[in-house]
């Protein structure tokens, strides 16, 4: 099915390139947070240790699959298909991604999709949940040991999720998301290879439950922080948000993050093709088989005019990519 291509204009352009001059409230640690935080990387450092001294083959590939899985219940679902409305898809593929949210444990759909279109209305201000002007480790987890600010509170409620809470499936998976959650993302993956390829049970716990969970926390986390600080700006050079390859191998598409804060609404969150992004490639695999459709992209254009408007002029170029 062929995108829906969208034009942008001056006067459509989000971000109005207006500094923050309030001064940052102070934060309030939650200790419990911090405390968990700790005990999730330590049960981490352990099941690295186990799954190099004990693990089998079978359950590194395993731990490959699962890690996609994980990463698309936040890239093409929470993320592309929830928050942005960047493209449509039917009942299966969305109980699928709910599915996929679960196994990545990072809040529940309807939170996280209302926390980042915060995160997009007020980026770089107090309103913004992870202001990556508190430096990269509140930008990267920080942020989530401490209570939220009362700009994040107080201009959230203006921003509109009724469409996030109008399906089913986020309704669902919001009420139950607990026991779910801890099935899918504990569960599930630690019982898997010990009862079907009689991995050794600490291995399955601590490598396939634990350190595959922190591992992919922190490939999300990167998005906020390294793709808010480092990199090119060939769209918007007025935003903190960069073009950042190495981020995008790790968050599988979403580290082409100039691009997707000055084009929200496209699917892609790049025009590199699949280059450094499997989510494209699973949404347009999707869209083959007739379980994705409307897929929203930017006229290349409005692309185009863009860069030369607003960009620092440090284009992506690669041998593939070239202006």
């Amino acid at each position: 099915m062929a995108p829906n291509v969208v034009s942008t204009s001056v006067q459509e352009e989000h971000h109005e390139h207006e500094p923050e001059t309030k001064p940052l409230e102070p934060v309030q640690i939650v200790w419990r947070n911090v405390f968990l935080f700790i005990g999730l990387h330590a049960a981490a450092i352990y099941g690295l240790y186990l799954v190099i001294a004990h693990a089998t083959l079978t359950s590194w590939f395993y731990g490959v699959f699962l890690s996609f899985a994980n990463g698309l219940g936040i890239t093409a679902g929470a993320h592309r298909l929830w928050t942005h409305r960047s493209y449509k898809a039917k009942l299966p593929l969305r109980i699928f991604l709910a599915f996929c949210n679960c196994l990545a444990l990072q809040n529940d759909i309807y939170e996280w999709s209302r926390d980042h279109r915060v995160h997009h209305k007020f980026a770089e201000t107090n309103a913004d949940p992870h202001n990556v002007n508190r430096g990269f480790f509140f930008a990267h987890m920080g942020w989530l040991m401490a209570k939220k600010q009362k700009d994040v509170i107080e201009k959230g409620k203006t921003v509109d999720i009724s469409d996030i809470w109008a399906d089913p499936v986020v309704r669902f998976q919001h009420r139950f998301y607990v026991p779910l959650a801890a099935i899918c993302c504990f569960v599930i993956p630690s019982a898997i290879p010990y009862y079907c390829w009689n991995e050794d049970w600490y291995a399955s716990v601590f490598g396939a439950g634990f350190l595959r969970y922190v591992l992919c926390l922190h490939f999300t986390w990167f998005v906020n922080s390294a793709a808010h600080l480092w990199g090119n700006k060939p769209y918007d050079k007025y935003i903190s948000a960069t073009e950042s390859k190495w981020v995008s191998a790790f968050a599988i598409g979403e580290g082409f993050h100039n691009y997707h804060h000055t084009f929200p609404w496209d699917y892609a969150t790049s025009e590199l093709g699949y280059k450094y992004n499997f989510t494209t490639f699973f949404i347009d695999c999707m869209a083959y088989i007739g379980q994705a459709y409307d897929l929203k992209t930017t006229n290349p254009e409005s692309i185009h005019q863009r860069k030369i408007r607003t960009g620092d002029g440090s284009y992506f170029i690669d041998k593939d990519h070239k202006e």
